[in-house]
């Protein structure tokens, strides 16, 4: 497939994806930019979510992976369900019952402005570099068998592609996402689905032929037993319930769309459809990965190092352009839906939890708007910049990059909202950030010794739960403190 096709087929759905924009985001205000009037159909947001949550290293990584961990990816997502069932019956009642805008909000309500802060500190840098990670993976592909061959530096397509994000997110904010998300979920299934019938056309293989290539493979392998490694089942089951906790329910990106729902029984109604789809399209990508694989094998294809690139050498240089087509589509689709939204949720992290917008009766709507343009501008800058950081030590699977840094940034999170239902109001005080900076500390010790310390053990997702159990325990800690210093205070008062 030839490069102009390419850019052609990315130049046509950028100009729906701003036809949808301009449409959608007419008169958004403040209230739609960061709620979206709380008029969102349920169903839509939910359709939504799929491309949100799985992403362009889902779509590139996941199939890539089959080949060194099999089908164990499953695992995790199984427990994703467990974690989603836990939001919508625990946390999504919360949320709508204080009406939040940012869920850290809650935090501050709880534990005091330090801790407000100090969990919006932590998502602005959670989602920054975990954005930007799902970025330079599509950034990459599209530089190695594009825009590389006509001499265009990497930093250049990182910044056009987030400049084609900024034109259709700026104004209408969650109001617009909503439906741009539905509109690139709709692809990214379509180019998944299209890259599965190119591969079985290229080898003559009916559905039924497919079905059994995928249950015979040496790679479809769903649960492992072994405790020691990554893959043991209760690691990646714990492990990915948590995550979903944590990168879903305590995550203002994913939440917002929620909150946007027109009442709680739809938002709790939205996840628990999208629970069911996610592991459904997990399924289909990890049976991508084993026929890539196949395919591979049998036409004596060298698999590529990193396996990222598996599917898009496949895809771009031997099946043809019907594949091309396919692959550029779902990579699309995966590659804005994971991004724009971030541009938006960070902006309204830092316009409510950091600048308190919402507080200050100064800020007038026009001020506010302006405020929030600048903020959504200032994060593109800081997402490409993180881009090139990662270009710079060039991580072979991304996926893993991103799930164990979740491990470090996530676990104070969850942390800071377990202290928060546990204290029951109590302020925490100023030694909030420190009680949440040491434990990712000390858990990167433990993960960086972990062989030699606990023979032969090595830490998967359940490194995010440690983090979250140090974080408390440090909480705490700092509330006993603050409560014995409390009558000696009043007493020299």
């Amino acid at each position: 497939m030839s490069p102009a096709l390419i850019l052609a087929c990315i130049g046509a759905y950028f100009v729906l994806l701003v036809g949808i924009a301009w449409y959608t985001g007419r008169g958004a205000g403040n209230a739609g930019y960061f709620l979206g009037n709380r008029r969102s159909p349920w169903y839509a947001v939910a359709f939504g979510l799929i491309g949100d949550s799985l992403s362009g290293v889902t779509f590139i990584s996941v199939p890539g992976w089959v080949g060194k961990t099999g089908f164990s990816y499953l695992q995790m997502v199984l427990g994703y369900v467990a974690g989603y069932l836990v939001i919508a019956q625990v946390l999504l009642p919360l949320y709508y019952r204080l009406e939040l805008t940012s869920i850290y909000t809650y935090l501050g309500r709880r534990l005091g402005d330090p801790a407000q802060r100090t969990g919006a500190a932590f998502f602005l840098l959670s989602r920054l570099v975990g954005a930007a990670a799902r970025l330079y993976l599509a950034v990459a592909v599209l530089q190695q068998f594009v825009l590389g061959a006509w001499g265009v530096p990497l930093w250049l397509t990182a910044a056009v592609i987030i400049g084609l994000i900024l034109a259709y997110t700026y104004r209408g904010g969650i109001q617009t996402l909503v439906w741009t998300d539905t509109f690139q979920s709709a692809f990214l299934l379509l180019g998944l689905g299209l890259s599965l019938v190119a591969i079985a056309a290229q080898l003559g293989l009916g559905f039924g032929d497919v079905v059994r290539t995928v249950r015979d493979s040496p790679h479809s392998q769903v649960f492992f037993w072994d405790w020691a490694p990554a893959t043991n089942f209760w690691k990646q089951f714990l492990g990915g319930a948590f995550v979903a906790i944590c990168m879903t329910g305590l995550d203002q990106n994913m939440m917002q769309k929620n909150l946007s729902c027109r009442s709680l029984a739809e938002a709790q109604r939205n996840l628990r459809w999208f629970s069911v789809i996610v592991v459904l399209v997990t399924l289909v990508f990890l049976a991508l990965g084993a026929m890539l694989y196949h395919y591979a094998e049998v036409r004596g294809v060298p698999v590529p190092s990193p396996t990222d690139h598996l599917f898009p050498t496949l895809a771009l240089q031997h099946l043809g352009t019907f594949a091309a087509v396919a692959f550029i589509l779902g990579l699309t689709a995966a590659t804005f839906s994971s991004a724009d939204s971030v541009l938006t949720t960070l902006t309204t992290s830092c316009c409510i939890d950091i600048l308190r917008l919402d507080r200050d009766p100064g800020w007038t709507e026009a001020r506010q708007t302006r405020a929030r343009h600048l903020l959504h501008f200032m994060f593109a800058g800081l997402l490409l910049a993180t881009i090139l950081g990662f270009a710079a030590l060039r991580s072979d699977a991304v996926i893993g990059l991103v799930l164990k840094l979740a491990s470090y940034t996530y676990g104070p999170l969850l942390g800071l909202f377990a202290c928060a239902l546990w204290r029951g109001g109590r302020p925490l005080g100023r030694l909030v950030p420190v009680a949440c900076l040491v434990p990712p500390v000390l858990s990167a010790v433990l993960d960086a010794n972990s062989r030699a310390w606990f023979g032969g053990y090595v830490f998967g997702n359940e490194l995010l739960i440690l983090n979250g159990l140090l974080t408390f325990a440090a909480l705490a800690l700092v509330g006993h403190r603050r409560a014995d210093a409390g009558p000696t205070r009043r007493a020299r008062g």
